[in-house]
C-alpha cells in the first residue's frame, strides 16, 4: 500500500512539472507574439534577406566626332556577409583576402567581426584578382558588378573632361558640372536567401537603376592632341612655369581644343596635384601685354577717331607723361596707325588711346568681355579684372591700352580676337553641345549663343587687315602659316612681384590669332608662363601658334589627321 502511495505521489510530482512547464512555454509563446513578434521578424529579414543598391552607369562623354572620352569598365566589387559566416570560417577568409588583395588583416577582421549583413572588402577589383577570390569558393563571400569610369586618352582634355570618384560621383571638369545628367538614378534589389544562405532570385523583387545621360562636346580629338602636343613642347623646350592654349570656332563660340601644362592623368588623378589640376585657360588672372592693344585699335576705328594711314610721332622709344615715361621695345618716329599696331609701340598706341579718352575705351573693354565671366559651361572660371575709369591713376591711360593694369584669362583673350574674326560678334564660349539619353533621343541642346555686337563688319574687316600685317611685316613673322594666311597679335607682358613691382625676369608670352585671315575657321591663343631663357611672345608663342594652325586647318579641309597622331584605343586604366 505505501509503495502504490509513493509511486502516485512521484507521478503527480512529473505531471505537475510538465504541466507548469506547458504553461510556461504558452505563456512565453504568448509574450513573444504580443511584444516581441517585430524585433524577431525584424532579425529574420536580416538573416533571409539581403537589400543591395544597384549603380547605374555613368554616362559616356564622346567629342564633337562621337570618340568616346570618359566611358565605364564593369568590375567586380567585393562584399561579405559576417553574420552568415561562422566565426571558425572567418579566419580563413581573412587570411586568403589579405593574400589576393594585399590588404591589412587586421583591417579585414574588424570588418569580418561587424554584425551586419552586408559589408564592403573592396570596390572595382581588377579582373585577376577576383577571379582568384572566385576559386577559393568562400562562403559568405560574394561580388555586386559596378562600373569603373575610364578615361581611354588619359592626359587628353584632362582639365576639361575632369574625373569621378569611387562612387562615380562628378569630382572635376564636366564630370563634376553635369553630374546630374551623366550619373543617373540607382535602382536595388532584395535578395532572398533560405536557412542555408542560399541565394533565392526572383525578378520581383528589384528595381532596375536607370543608366546616365551621354554628353556630346564641341572638343575633337585630333586638334585636342595637336594643340597639346605643341604646348608640350614649347612647355619644355622653354623650361616654363605653366602653359595654356585655346582652340575657338570663332563663329559659333564652340571650344576645339583647351589644354594646360602642367597636366594630369584622368585614370590616375590621386596623384595629381591641385597645380596639375588647374584649368589655367579659365582660372589664371595675367595681364595680357600687347595683344590688348587690339582693344584700343578697334575702338578707335569704330569710334572713327582715327584711320588707317592716319600718323603718329612715336617719340623716338622714350615718351615722358606727367611723373612717367613710357619706352618702346624699339625706338620708332612717324608711324602710322596700321604701324603702330603692327610693330607694336607702346608709344603709339598710349596716343591713340588718349583721342579715345577713358569712358570710351572702358565701354570697349567691356564690350569685348573683360573684366566678366564667359559663361562657359566649366567649372572654376574667373572674370579677370578691370578697374572702372574713376579709379584709374593719372598714367593709367598709358598703362591699360598696352595691357598693364589689367587682368584676363586666356579664354577671354580668345573670345575677344573671335569679335574680330567672325565680324564683330562677341560669342558666348562653350564645350557641351548636346546632352542625350542612350537611345540617342536629345535631351537638351546647347546652340551658340551671342553676347553682344562690339564692332561693325566694316571695323572688323578693318582690323583683320592689319592684324593680318602683325604676321606679315610686324611683330609676329613667326606665325606665318605655310598655305595659308593668318592674323593675329603678340604679347610679353611682365609679371608683378609681391612687392607690386613689375618683374625684370618674370614674363608672360603670348599669340593671339585666328586663320585663315579672310574666311577663318579657328581662333588661337597661347600663353606661356615665365618661359626661359627667350620670353619674347613672337619667338616663344607664335611659333606654336602656326604649328596648331596649320595641322588643324588641314584636318578641318581635308577631314584627315596628320599622319604622327597615334590611334587612342587602349585605356590606361583598362591594363590594371
Amino acid at each position: 500500500m505505501y509503495i502504490l502511495f509513493n509511486y502516485r505521489r512521484r507521478l503527480l510530482a512529473v505531471f505537475i512539472f510538465f504541466f507548469l512547464f506547458l504553461i510556461a512555454g504558452i505563456s512565453r509563446l504568448f509574450f513573444i507574439q504580443l511584444f516581441r513578434s517585430d524585433y524577431l521578424s525584424e532579425i529574420a529579414k536580416k538573416q533571409h534577406n539581403l537589400f543591395v543598391e544597384l549603380e547605374p552607369r555613368r554616362g559616356t562623354i564622346y567629342d564633337s566626332r562621337a570618340r568616346p572620352q570618359a566611358v565605364n569598365l564593369v568590375m567586380d566589387s567585393l562584399f561579405v556577409t559576417p553574420r552568415s559566416i561562422p566565426d571558425k570560417d572567418k579566419e580563413k577568409i581573412i587570411r586568403v583576402l589579405s593574400q589576393i588583395l594585399n590588404l591589412d588583416a587586421s583591417a579585414l577582421r574588424s570588418k569580418l567581426y561587424r554584425k551586419k549583413s552586408f559589408v564592403w572588402i573592396a570596390r572595382k577589383i581588377p579582373t585577376l584578382q577576383a577571379d582568384a577570390i572566385k576559386k577559393a569558393n568562400l562562403k559568405g563571400v560574394g561580388f555586386i558588378k559596378e562600373s569603373k569610369r575610364s578615361y581611354p586618352n588619359g592626359y587628353l582634355a584632362s582639365h576639361v573632361i575632369g574625373f569621378s570618384g569611387l562612387d562615380n560621383n562628378g569630382l572635376e571638369g564636366l564630370e563634376l558640372l553635369f553630374d546630374k545628367y551623366l550619373k543617373g538614378e540607382p535602382g536595388w534589389s532584395l535578395v532572398m536567401r533560405d536557412a542555408r544562405q542560399k541565394k533565392l532570385d526572383f525578378a520581383d523583387n528589384m528595381l532596375s537603376p536607370v543608366d546616365g545621360y551621354d554628353l556630346f562636346l564641341t572638343i575633337d580629338e585630333i586638334i585636342q592632341y595637336i594643340a597639346e602636343r605643341e604646348l608640350d613642347r614649347v612647355f619644355n623646350e622653354f623650361h616654363a612655369k605653366g602653359a595654356s592654349i585655346v582652340v575657338m570656332d570663332p563663329y559659333s563660340g564652340a571650344i576645339l581644343a583647351m589644354a594646360n601644362r602642367p597636366t594630369f592623368d584622368m585614370n590616375d588623378y590621386g596623384k595629381a596635384t591641385k597645380d596639375k589640376m588647374r584649368n589655367r585657360a579659365i582660372c589664371d588672372l595675367f595681364e595680357p601685354g600687347s595683344v590688348f592693344k587690339v582693344v584700343t585699335a578697334s575702338a578707335a576705328l569704330e569710334e572713327k577717331k582715327v584711320r588707317e594711314e592716319d600718323k603718329f610721332f612715336c617719340e623716338n622709344g622714350s615718351y615722358r607723361f606727367g611723373n612717367r615715361v613710357l619706352h618702346d621695345h624699339k625706338p620708332h618716329g612717324v608711324l602710322t596707325f596700321r604701324e603702330v599696331i603692327e610693330l607694336s609701340s607702346n608709344i603709339g598706341t598710349s596716343k591713340v588711346a588718349q583721342l579715345l579718352g577713358p569712358d570710351l575705351l572702358y565701354r570697349y573693354i567691356r564690350l569685348f568681355g573683360f573684366g566678366a565671366k564667359s559663361g562657359i559651361d566649366l567649372p572654376g572660371e574667373i572674370p579677370g579684372m578691370i578697374r572702372s575709369p574713376k579709379s584709374w591713376s593719372k598714367t593709367s591711360i598709358l598703362s591699360i591700352p598696352m595691357g598693364q593694369e589689367v587682368g584676363v584669362t586666356a579664354l577671354q583673350l580668345a573670345s575677344a580676337m573671335s569679335v574680330i574674326a567672325n565680324g564683330g560678334q562677341l560669342m558666348k564660349p562653350f564645350v557641351v553641345r548636346e546632352v542625350r539619353d542612350k537611345n540617342g533621343k536629345i535631351i537638351q541642346q546647347f546652340p551658340p549663343r551671342l553676347v553682344n555686337q562690339v564692332l561693325s563688319a566694316d571695323t572688323s574687316a578693318r582690323i583683320r587687315k592689319i592684324l593680318t600685317g602683325v604676321i606679315e611685316e610686324g611683330t609676329g613673322k613667326l606665325a606665318k602659316i605655310p598655305g595659308f594666311s593668318a592674323a593675329g597679335k603678340t604679347g610679353t607682358a611682365q609679371k608683378l612681384e609681391p612687392n607690386g613691382t613689375y618683374s625684370h625676369d618674370k614674363f608672360i608670352a603670348s599669340f593671339v590669332g585666328f586663320a585663315p585671315a579672310e574666311e577663318p575657321l579657328v581662333t588661337i591663343v597661347v600663353s606661356v608662363d615665365e618661359p626661359r631663357p627667350v620670353y619674347f611672345g613672337g619667338v616663344v608663342a607664335a611659333p606654336v601658334f602656326s604649328n596648331v594652325a596649320v595641322d588643324v586647318l588641314r584636318y578641318l579641309r581635308t577631314n584627315q589627321a596628320p599622319e604622327e597622331l597615334p590611334v587612342f584605343t587602349e585605356s590606361v586604366a583598362g591594363n590594371n
